[in-house]
């Protein structure tokens, strides 16, 4: 194990600032459809919903969105909506996924100029209507079930562009172009629960001998939706490599606790140590929704193998 320390190395990132000139014409979707032959994005402007609490007749999927070209948006005549589910879950339902096909087209005539002078249109499905669509009903879902809703440009000339085309340009920052979204089924969590000061108790890391994370007292809060928690923690910081805080975010889906994947921890050896959920027929943790005074967190350290992993690791969690 003493190898793998001698190996961690604390991985930075830098930042480039783009310098945008008007008189040249060299904005940012210039940028990136450069050389792509007139391509053509399609931009989260807002997810509105992305989050299906079951038994909430009101739920559904909802998003805007912005289309850009060289022209515009006059190079789009339409955008497909393609739907279709992921059963998570092996104790409910039929447990078989349903292959995404066509479930709606958006006509280019129907899109609205937004604020930056491109066109926009807002999007909506209800859970209803997509359980209808997959051919399933509530009682064949529960909490961790997802439906797929992807979205296809259709240019003028015929040629296509969805998630398939995608690079990490446009996934990132202002862009925000996943053309793919992944709207979850949830049991409702209150925002005032699992939130707050609670002290943390971790398992020693193989990886150096200390403790996974250094901090005794963490401080949770709501994290990317209404289901998620996050707490800032030092990754092996019992090393003292000089590493500073990271957040680690996890998931409360219907009694069961699963760490987002793909959490980068800061530090690495041949490559990024990522946190994740713990392996498939490895027991997640729990939690009880009535009582939020302590849980455990299962996870993952060394998601990728960067480092020698995976290795299962617990986190258990006591409100002050």
């Amino acid at each position: 194990m003493k190898n793998w320390f001698k190996h961690i190395s604390i991985l930075f990132t830098g930042a480039a600032l783009l310098t945008i000139s008007c008189e040249d014409s060299n904005t940012v979707v210039d940028q990136v459809v450069d050389g792509t032959e007139r391509g053509a994005i399609l931009r989260t402007a807002n997810l509105i919903s992305n989050e299906l609490p079951i038994g909430d007749s009101a739920a559904g999927f909802s998003v805007e969105l912005e289309v850009q070209d060289e022209e515009n948006g006059a190079l789009v005549s339409s955008v497909e909506v393609y739907i279709g589910f992921r059963d998570n879950s092996d104790d409910v339902g039929p447990g078989t996924d349903v292959a995404e096909s066509l479930y709606d087209t958006v006509d280019a005539s129907t899109f609205t100029t937004g604020p930056f002078g491109l066109p926009r249109f807002s999007y909506a499905a209800t859970l209803t209507e997509m359980l209808s669509f997959v051919g399933r009903t509530e009682a064949d879902i529960t909490g961790g079930d997802q439906f797929t809703v992807r979205f296809e440009l259709v240019l003028t000339d015929g040629r296509r562009y969805s998630f398939a085309d995608n690079t990490g340009t446009l996934t990132g920052s202002f862009f925000r172009s996943p053309f793919l979204y992944t709207p979850t089924v949830i049991c409702p969590i209150p925002a005032t629960a699992f939130v707050g000061d609670y002290t943390l108790s971790v398992n020693t890391s193989p990886i150096g001998g200390v403790p996974v994370w250094s901090e005794t007292t963490v401080t949770l809060s709501v994290g990317a939706n209404s289901t998620q928690r996050v707490f800032s923690a030092t990754y092996l910081g019992g090393l003292n490599i000089g590493n500073g805080p990271r957040e680690f975010a996890f998931d409360l889906i219907c009694g069961n606790i699963f760490p987002t994947s793909a959490q980068a921890s800061g530090l690495g050896c041949a490559d990024t140590i990522f946190f994740g959920p713990q392996a498939d027929g490895d027991a997640p943790g729990t939690y009880d929704i009535t009582d939020d005074t302590t849980f455990t967190i299962a996870f993952s350290e060394d998601e990728s193998n960067g480092c020698g992993g995976p290795v299962p690791g617990f986190a258990t969690l006591t409100k002050l």
